[in-house]
C-alpha cells in the first residue's frame, strides 16, 4: 500500500471519531453482509454529519455566545 499523507482539521477528527464508531457497530451487526463495506462506510460519514448539524442547530457553543 502508498502512504499518503493527511491532515485533518479539528473538526474532521472529531467527526472521523464518530464515523469510525458507527462504522465499528455497522460492521459487527447483521447489517454488514460482507460486499457493502463501502456503503456502509459512507452511511456512517453521512449519519456523523447529519449528528453533528443537529448539535450545532441545538448548542449555542461558548465560542458563539457575544
Amino acid at each position: 500500500m502508498a502512504k499518503s499523507y493527511l491532515q485533518l482539521q479539528e473538526s474532521e477528527g472529531h467527526l472521523l471519531a464518530a464515523a469510525s464508531r458507527l462504522y465499528s457497530a455497522y460492521l459487527t451487526t447483521n447489517q454488514f453482509t460482507g460486499d457493502n463495506q463501502a456503503d456502509l462506510m459512507k452511511k456512517s460519514i453521512r449519519e456523523s454529519i447529519q449528528m453533528a448539524h443537529a448539535i450545532d442547530a441545538a448548542i449555542i457553543a461558548d465560542a458563539e455566545v457575544d
